[in-house]
C-alpha cells in the first residue's frame, strides 16, 4: 500500500511539473526568465531557464550584487528530490546574486532567482547547460544524486534580500 501511494505521488509530481514547464514554455510573459550562452563548440545558441511564478512577493526585488536568502527543494525531472532546505534544518541558503565565487549556486539557479521579490515563490526548470552539464553530482558516499546532462527543477521561496557593500 505504501509503495502504491509513493508511486501515485511521484507520478502526480512529474505530471504537475511537466504541466508547469509546458505552461511556462508556451507563455512569453515576464514570468519566463531567459539567458543566452555560448556552448564550448563556439556556436551561439539560446538556452533558457523556464520559471513559473507560484506567488509574487511584495518585498524587495532581488538584483545582481544583493545578498539573497532562499528556501528550496531541488528535484530531478522524475520527481526525485536531490537536495532541499529541509535536509539542512530549514536554514535558508544565502548567497550573493550574480557571484561566481566558489560555493555560489549554478548559473541557472541565479538566473531564476534574479528579479524575484521577497516573499515570492518560483518553480524553475534549469537545463544542463546552465546547471551541471555533462558532470554528474555525487553525495559524500559517492552515490550519483544528479546524473550528467540532467534538467533540474527547483521550487524556490525568496526569504530575504539585502544590499551588499560590493553591489555596483
Amino acid at each position: 500500500m505504501n509503495k502504491t501511494v509513493i508511486w501515485i505521488v511521484g507520478i502526480l509530481v512529474v505530471l504537475v511539473g511537466g504541466f508547469l514547464i509546458y505552461k511556462s514554455m508556451s507563455n512569453n510573459s515576464a514570468a519566463n526568465t531567459q539567458a543566452t550562452t555560448t556552448p564550448q563548440s563556439g556556436t551561439a545558441s539560446t538556452t533558457q531557464v523556464q520559471a513559473q511564478e507560484v506567488s509574487v512577493g511584495t518585498g524587495t526585488q532581488a538584483q545582481p550584487g544583493d545578498e539573497v536568502s532562499v528556501l528550496y527543494v531541488g528535484q530531478l525531472q522524475d520527481g526525485t528530490t536531490f537536495d532541499s532546505s529541509a535536509a539542512h534544518g530549514n536554514t535558508p541558503y544565502t548567497f550573493v546574486l550574480g557571484s561566481t565565487a566558489q560555493g555560489s549556486p549554478i548559473p541557472g539557479f541565479q538566473i531564476g532567482v534574479n528579479g524575484m521579490k521577497e516573499g515570492g515563490e518560483r518553480i524553475m526548470a534549469i537545463p544542463p547547460s546552465l546547471g551541471y552539464g555533462a558532470n554528474e553530482v555525487k553525495d559524500a558516499n559517492g552515490k550519483v544524486v544528479i546524473p550528467a546532462n540532467s534538467t533540474i527543477i527547483f521550487d524556490v521561496k525568496l526569504v530575504k534580500v539585502a544590499a551588499t557593500t560590493t553591489k555596483k
